[in-house]
């Protein structure tokens, strides 16, 4: 089954400026203000000038004719600010800090001054914000210094007033609710491009068929979309955004990655825990059981610089995760009684079941009991190339790749319908059932700012995405069960590619075959268009969304 859907959202944004502006939210940020002396007076024609600090960029502006100055669609970051006149002593102000959909209005008093006078520096600038957004911005100096569990950064979305965790279910796939909006309605962006590509692993396509899903891991984590160390910063927007975030009524997230500068850096991490520090599990020791092994690898690195001082820098991220999750089950399988008395047709099937090594219940049954460990695997890496043509124009271009794994000994998935754990006994699958699921993400995306003028520049977006859901079911030979041949279960054209259950008593099946393999790919191209008229600011955008998903069951 193939199916498509495409969006066009257009939104404008104006404002009337006096001494300052408001200005639209973006993955940008607006720096603006006036200028005046001493006594008040505003001062025009003041050249302001802007300097990245990590990547030497600079921007300009001068002063109308009411003292205002307006610097839009500026990368997050720190950043130099001078303004100069002739007639007035130079000022300049020091480690301004930009976030994500910042709109900061900066006051400046200058002094008169003989030609030559030194320059007066200001470390800790007075400022306005101007948005009327209420929201969070967490950066990646807040990240580094806290103990994050998995490694992703959504236990920090509860620092965020009005966000309340909900629990994720086929039916409600979200993982929280903003506002009491429903948990699908939140809004996923990753440098100013859309990252709600999330696919269902399973038959049914679920809350992802429209789009309203983030692509996360097979985990539930959110590594593929930007590694831990890879983030630059986010910002969470709960109400009162701007008119260009209409696409859907929850939070707004902007997830903002990390760029080189002209400095070489690196880190290199490996997060370990293992069972060998850990005591033994009562409920093993009760029944006799090996203590199950638990296994956890995050490991990884980052580095950055520059490939050209002051015009080209990389980023490259890399994290890769290894996880084995001890578990301790007691189900249900066919008795040696009914193996020995079974028809020898009937016989290859209840042999696929595991050994039991419990007391008989009922009809034929028996306990059968086990340790094990359900492994898990994330492979993620990014590069970022950022260049800069000139101070007129900025390009960067991102590429994304991350691959995830989950398999389920004896999971109570039910087939055919969801990949997602449902409370349902009658369903479970025997011990030596696997279930694998697969959730692959690739995403490349290029951007580029351009100043026509120092009060018109225009930013575009383009993205190309493609994310893979996939479940499949197998069966091995955990607790002494005997393997099936595939020609007693598939017609020789199958070959796998269908779906077969075997129901055993009340709690146990047996599942192989295919469950689904489903594709989505996205088409994003956002553009904003920044123009200041006098007084005034004018921000004009188009937004362009298509999604194919591809459903193969």
């Amino acid at each position: 089954m193939i199916a498509w859907s495409t969006t066009v959202l257009l939104a404008v944004a104006y404002a009337g400026l006096n001494s300052d502006v408001i200005h639209a939210q973006s993955a940008s940020a607006t720096l603006s203000g006036t200028v005046s002396d001493e006594a008040g007076a505003v001062i025009p024609s003041v050249n302001i000038t802007v300097l990245n600090l990590s990547t030497a960029l600079q921007r300009h502006a001068t002063t109308d004719d009411r003292g205002s100055y307006v610097i839009p669609l500026l990368p997050p970051g720190r950043y130099n600010m001078t303004a100069q006149r002739s007639g007035f002593t130079p000022v300049e102000i020091r480690n301004v800090v930009l976030n994500t959909g910042d709109q900061l209005a900066l006051r400046i008093k200058l002094k008169v001054g003989e030609i030559g006078a030194s320059v007066t520096i200001i470390e800790d600038p007075a400022s306005v914000q101007q948005s009327a957004a209420n929201g969070t911005v967490i950066n990646r100096h807040f990240v580094e210094n806290l103990p994050l569990n998995g490694r992703s950064f959504q236990s920090l979305f509860e620092l965020t007033p009005g966000i309340v965790l909900t629990r994720a279910t086929f039916n409600e796939q979200g993982q929280f609710s903003v506002n009491g909006q429903r948990a699908n309605a939140n809004y996923f962006m990753v440098d100013g491009v859309s990252a709600n590509i999330g696919v269902s692993a399973g038959a049914a396509p679920g809350q992802s068929a429209a789009g309203s899903l983030p692509a996360l891991t097979a985990l539930g984590s959110t590594s593929n979309l930007v590694s831990i160390d890879a983030l630059e910063e986010f910002r969470i927007l709960t109400s009162n955004y701007a008119p260009e975030f209409g696409r859907t009524p929850g939070a707004q997230i902007s997830i903002i990655s990390r760029s080189g500068g002209n400095d070489f850096h690196g880190s290199v991490f490996d997060y370990f825990r293992n069972d060998a520090l850990d005591a033994s599990d009562w409920f093993a020791n009760s029944k006799g059981l090996r203590r199950p092994a638990i296994r956890q690898n995050d490991f990884g690195g980052v580095a950055g610089g520059p490939l050209i001082k002051d015009h080209t820098f990389y980023f490259f991220s890399y994290e890769g995760l290894r996880l084995r999750q001890p578990q301790i089950a007691t189900t249900e399988v066919p008795s040696l009684a009914s193996r020995a008395n079974a028809p020898s047709g009937t016989k290859p099937f209840l042999q696929a079941f595991p050994i039991p090594n419990g007391p008989e219940t009922h009809n034929g049954l028996a306990e059968f009991s086990a340790s094990y460990s359900d492994p898990s695997s994330l492979n993620a890496a990014s590069l970022r190339i950022d260049q800069v043509v000139r101070s007129k124009m900025v390009l960067f271009g991102r590429y994304n790749r991350a691959t995830s794994a989950t398999v389920q000994r004896g999971s109570t998935i039910v087939p055919g319908f969801s990949s997602q754990p449902i409370v349902n006994p009658v369903l479970a699958q025997s011990l030596n059932n696997l279930s694998r699921a697969e959730l692959d993400t690739d995403t490349a995306t290029l951007g580029a700012t351009i100043s026509f003028s120092p009060r018109a520049v225009n930013d575009l977006r383009l993205n190309w995405s493609r994310v893979k859901g996939a479940t499949a079911f197998s069966l091995d030979d955990f607790g002494g069960a005997s393997t099936l041949s595939p020609s007693l279960l598939f017609p020789a054209f199958a070959d796998g590619g269908f779906q077969l259950i075997l129901r055993g008593g009340i709690n146990t099946s047996l599942v192989v075959g295919r469950n689904a393999d489903n594709r989505q790919r996205q088409l994003n191209i956002v553009d904003n268009f920044s123009i200041g008229r006098g007084a005034h600011q004018l921000k004009f955008g188009a937004d362009y969304r298509r999604l194919f998903r591809f459903m193969i069951l």
